[in-house]
């Protein structure tokens, strides 16, 4: 072979060598995300504690064997999913608890914050399985009460800067009661569909202006 043709094929040969390795992760990363989304179908049909590596494998049209080679139980993919979902998670809250947002008047405000966290919780509902299944692995567990502590001091942020000055128990016991009465609202929310689900968004938000408007006022920060 002529040196000149060796020079010019020997990078080409390179590139194809290295390129298989990024393929091959390209192809795990799908193979990793089909077998999340269909685990994420079956903890909604059946339950965390009902779903199995078999109904998961089934799900994604692939063998056990297959699934083992990303996930060594269910307990593994749980925590995939849940990593995954709380990414998103943590995306939608920040839209949400946006601190421009204090300065709307109150049902703009309500509008801004509520509509995107219920948002989620119907585009996932898998998240609220994974909350709520009595044997959910205790590492998600931790994560979800790490970020629901810094909801809580977000909400409080938002309450104290519509009420600066406000008594830091008073801001506490409200951002609390808030968080309570969304929780409540947002079960009987993901209860129901379509119109009925919408009637239920539209009471809980009138539910949460009616306790806070006494307490914050219909104006936004600066407002008072």
């Amino acid at each position: 072979m002529p040196e000149n043709q060796q020079t010019e094929e020997s990078p080409t040969r390179r590139e194809r060598t290295e390129d298989r390795p990024r393929r091959r992760q390209a192809r795990g990363e799908r193979r990793i995300a089909q077998l999340l989304e269909a685990a994420a179908s079956v903890f909604c049909r059946t339950g965390y504690t009902g779903a199995s590596t078999n109904a998961i494998a089934r799900e994604a049209g692939v063998s056990p064997g297959t699934l083992y080679q990303f996930f060594p139980n269910k307990e593994a993919i749980a925590v995939g999913l849940s990593d995954q979902l709380l990414e998103h998670w943590a995306t939608s809250h920040g839209q949400a608890l946006a601190a421009e947002n204090t300065s709307l008047p109150l049902d703009r405000m309500l509008d801004a914050v509520l509509d995107p966290l219920i948002a989620f919780n119907v585009e996932n509902p898998a998240f609220g399985v994974l909350m709520h299944a009595p044997d959910t692995p205790g590492r998600i567990i931790e994560e979800i009460g790490t970020l629901h502590g810094a909801i809580l001091t977000r909400v409080e942020d938002l309450i104290a800067a519509r009420l600066p000055g406000g008594p830091a128990d008073q801001r506490e016991r409200t951002a609390n009661m808030t968080l309570m009465l969304f929780k409540a609202g947002l079960t009987l929310v993901m209860a129901h569909e379509g119109a009925e689900r919408q009637a239920y968004i539209t009471e809980l938000k009138t539910v949460m202006y009616r306790y806070l408007e006494p307490l914050l006022g219909e104006d936004g920060a600066g407002g008072h």
